[in-house]
């Protein structure tokens, strides 16, 4: 029985409709840059927040009117859930999904039956793949959840923990290469510490990267070939997580051996509990090639939590598609939906507002962003802003003819450094806002 009886197959309707049930600017057969929309976004639907958030929050239990939940923990509850689940992600439209073992599956009394209760799920969503031709953007494993992980997973001071975590994550693994997954993430969910008294910050490093070393060397063996992500995230739950920001993940890679096998998921949200705009991070992340997938949502500016709303703002998904085209467009990863409606949103057609304005957003920051590339008018600013370094002395020194000795005699000579031309920040501003 549909979970859904009411909704068909959402449509594209164009800028000019009034039905909320409509895609205004998501057309995903419009070509763009010689793509479609579809391959350009990779729409991605998390099984979390999706259909396991349930609306609660540290001052209430949940508000979500869920028909199709039996209100039991059973593996007969999560296979129906999992049918529902597929039948929103078909009638959306979207392309992928994305989930944790444990979003999925109830965890049992012991590993074993945990990996028992998992296999009897992706059954189901073989099934459903099959049926609908969805597939699986990235797996990954739920190490923050359970309170054995309260100390950590990979970085846990309890080497039982450790070894708990590979059996989870190696499951995990085959879990989503059985299903066809193009892409596995980590997120240190308590990879940091709450106090550096009791830290040894080093050793746990340490294990984080064997860790990661054991999953690559793992999917080798197995014959898994997609993309490993990592997810920065300054804080929370922790005080300070490891995989702080994207600067920081990409040292860690690099300090540990790891930058050939893991690139980026980046979370706008997580930018900005780390200082940074989204923006920011996609430019590190693209600047340095390792910029894999993102996590589309936004946070609110006034509270300063991790609220993972859905994205509405032109700006910011323009921002992200235009640094997306820049560094070459999504291969593996996509435009992944880790956001959740609010709790004051409980009803079931909610969960469809949020989606179709979330994918329309980013349609539009696609068009836009292509727009802007088009015109190439911020691309030719940029390009003037840098040209001392385009010829003579700049192309010099960046073809390293230069020492510090030699430049020091030049300018002894000159006197003075040729005068500096201004950023026009507020012109590049207003020349946004032509685009929108």
């Amino acid at each position: 029985m549909a979970a859904f009886p009411e909704i068909g197959k959402i449509p594209y309707e164009g800028p000019q409709s009034k039905n909320p049930l409509a895609f205004r600017h998501y057309n995903a057969d419009e070509k763009v840059e010689g793509k479609t929309m579809r391959d350009h976004l990779r729409f991605s639907v998390v099984y979390w927040h999706t259909f396991r958030g349930t609306g609660s929050d540290p001052f209430g239990p949940g508000t979500a009117v869920r028909p199709w939940e039996s209100g039991s923990d059973t593996v007969e509850n999560a296979q129906n859930r999992a049918r529902v689940a597929f039948e929103f992600i078909e009638k959306l439209g979207a392309p992928f999904y994305a989930f944790h073992d444990r979003d999925v599956a109830p965890e049992g009394k012991t590993l074993a039956e945990s990996h028992k209760n998992l296999d009897a799920i992706v059954k189901v969503f073989k099934e459903e793949q099959q049926r609908t031709g969805i597939k699986l953007l990235w797996g990954t494993a739920n190490l923050f959840s359970n309170p054995r992980f309260m100390h950590g997973a990979a970085t846990s001071p309890n080497a039982e923990v450790f070894a708990y975590a590979a059996g989870q994550v190696k499951k995990a693994l085959e879990v989503t290469h059985e299903l066809g997954g193009v892409g596995y993430t980590f997120w240190g969910g308590r990879e940091g510490y709450q106090c550096i008294w009791n830290t040894d910050m080093k050793r746990e490093l340490d294990h984080l990267a064997k860790f990661l070393h054991m999953a690559v060397d793992y999917a080798k063996q197995i014959g898994f070939k997609g993309q490993f992500y990592i997810e920065p995230k300054p804080k929370e739950p922790t005080k300070h997580q490891y995989d702080s920001d994207a600067a920081a993940c990409l040292n860690f890679l690099r300090e540990y051996g790891l930058k050939d096998h893991l690139k980026l998921n980046l979370e706008t949200n997580h930018a900005t509990l780390a200082g940074h705009t989204m923006q920011h991070e996609l430019q590190v992340a693209g600047a340095a090639g390792a910029l894999g997938s993102i996590d589309a949502n936004t946070g609110d500016m006034l509270l300063g939590w991790d609220t993972d709303q859905f994205p509405t703002d032109i700006y910011l998904t323009t921002q992200c598609m235009y640094e997306v085209l820049k560094y070459g467009g999504f291969t593996t990863g996509g435009v992944n939906f880790d956001a959740k409606v609010r709790r004051e949103s409980f009803e079931p057609i909610d969960l469809f507002y949020a989606h179709i304005g979330g994918m329309d957003a980013f349609a539009q920051g696609l068009k836009i962003a292509a727009a802007m590339r088009a015109d190439g008018k911020l691309a030719g600013i940029v390009k003037e802003r840098y040209a001392s370094w385009d010829s003579g002395l700049g192309a010099e020194i960046e073809g390293g003819k230069h020492s510090l000795a030699s430049l020091e005699k030049l300018m002894l000579e000159k006197g003075e450094a040729a005068s500096n031309r201004s950023g026009r920040q507020e012109m590049i501003e207003n020349l946004i806002n032509t685009y929108l």
